[in-house]
C-alpha cells in the first residue's frame, strides 16, 4: 500500500459509514492523520476505534454539518489536534425515499440541500482558514444523480447538481492558495458491508451484469480514487467531475423485446427460455389476441 499522506492530516464528514467508512480507513492506512465527522456517535467512536485498533491515528467529532457552529468548532478541534488540514473530503449527505413533487415538504426540501449542499459549503468556507496557508485538496462526493435522473429525486438530485457547480466555483476562488478542489460522482455502490454492524449485500446476478464492469461497486472503488485524487501524483487536476459507475452513465438503453430477452435471460440464467419469451413478444405486436390465448392456456386462466 502507498504512504502518500504520511504526516498529513485529513477530515471525513459522514465518515462513520458507508462511502465515507471506506475513504477514511483508506486514506488512514495510507498514513493520514485521520478526522470522521458525523452525527452518528455510536457509530463514529465504532469507526475510530477500529481504526486507532490498527494503529493508525484517527479521531471522532460528532457535528452536524449543516450547523455553521459545529463546523467552526469541528474544523478548529482537528486543527489543534493535529496542527494542519489538508484533505478534506465533504462525504456527508442524505438521500430521499422518492415522492411525487406534489407530495414533496419543503422540510424535507431544506434538509436535503442543508446537508447535501450547504454542508460541503460550510466545511470549504472554515476549513480553507486552515488549508490557505500550505494548500491542500478538497473532494466533494456528489452522484451521477447530478447528471441523470430517476423520477421524483429532485431534492437529491438538485443537491448534486449544486455540488458540482459548487466544485469549479471553489476550484477558481481557491486555486491562488494551491487548494485544489474536484468531485467524485459515484452511481450504484453497494455499502452494505460498511455499515455498522455490517449487512450481508442483498444482490441479484442482473444488478451486477447491467454494468458494463460486471458488477455493482464497492465503497472501496471510490476510496481508492480520492485516495488518488488527494495525493500529489492528481496534482494537476481541479475543478473537475469524475464519474464512477462501472459504466453505466454511458450505456443507452432502449427497450424492445432484445432487451427484454437479455434481461430475462439474466433473471432466470436460461436464454432458452428468455428466447421463447421474446417470440411470444414479437407475436403479439402482430396478434395480441393469440398471444394472450396461449398466455391464458399455460397458466389455466
Amino acid at each position: 500500500m502507498y504512504n502518500r499522506f504520511t504526516g498529513k492530516t485529513c477530515i471525513v464528514t459522514g465518515g462513520a459509514r458507508g462511502i465515507g467508512a471506506a475513504i477514511a480507513t483508506r486514506l488512514a492506512l495510507e498514513g493520514c492523520n485521520t478526522a470522521i465527522i458525523d452525527i452518528d456517535e455510536e457509530a463514529g467512536r465504532i469507526r475510530e476505534n477500529e481504526l486507532i485498533s490498527k494503529g493508525f491515528k484517527a479521531v471522532f467529532i460528532k457535528a452536524d454539518v449543516s450547523i455553521e457552529h459545529d463546523v467552526m468548532k469541528a474544523v478548529e478541534y482537528v486543527f489543534n489536534k493535529y496542527n494542519s488540514i489538508d484533505v478534506l473530503v465533504n462525504n456527508a449527505g442524505i438521500g430521499f425515499t422518492g415522492r411525487s413533487i406534489e407530495e414533496q415538504t419543503l422540510e424535507e426540501w431544506n434538509r436535503i440541500i442543508s446537508v447535501n449542499l450547504t454542508g460541503p459549503y460550510l466545511m470549504s468556507k472554515h476549513a480553507v482558514k486552515y488549508m490557505k496557508k500550505k494548500g491542500g485538496v478538497i473532494i466533494n462526493i456528489a452522484s451521477t444523480r447530478a447528471l441523470q435522473s430517476e423520477p421524483n429525486t429532485e431534492p437529491y438530485s438538485a443537491s448534486k447538481g449544486g455540488l458540482v457547480a459548487l466544485t469549479h466555483s471553489l476550484a477558481v476562488s481557491l486555486a491562488p492558495y494551491r487548494i485544489r478542489v474536484l468531485t467524485v460522482s459515484p452511481g450504484w455502490i453497494d455499502t452494505s458491508m460498511w455499515q455498522v454492524p455490517p449487512r450481508i449485500p442483498s444482490l441479484t446476478r442482473l444488478d451486477h451484469l447491467q454494468h458494463p464492469a460486471g458488477r455493482v461497486g464497492r465503497p472501496e472503488d471510490v476510496a481508492s480514487l480520492v485516495a488518488y485524487l488527494a495525493s500529489d501524483e492528481a496534482e494537476w487536476m481541479t475543478g473537475v467531475n469524475i464519474i464512477i459507475d462501472g459504466g453505466m452513465i454511458t450505456k443507452m438503453i432502449y427497450i424492445d423485446e432484445n432487451i427484454i430477452e437479455d434481461s430475462i435471460a439474466l433473471l432466470t440464467g436460461d436464454r432458452e427460455f428468455s428466447t421463447m419469451v421474446k417470440k411470444l413478444i414479437m407475436e403479439a405486436k402482430n396478434n395480441m389476441e393469440s398471444a394472450k390465448s396461449k398466455l391464458r392456456s399455460i397458466m389455466n386462466l
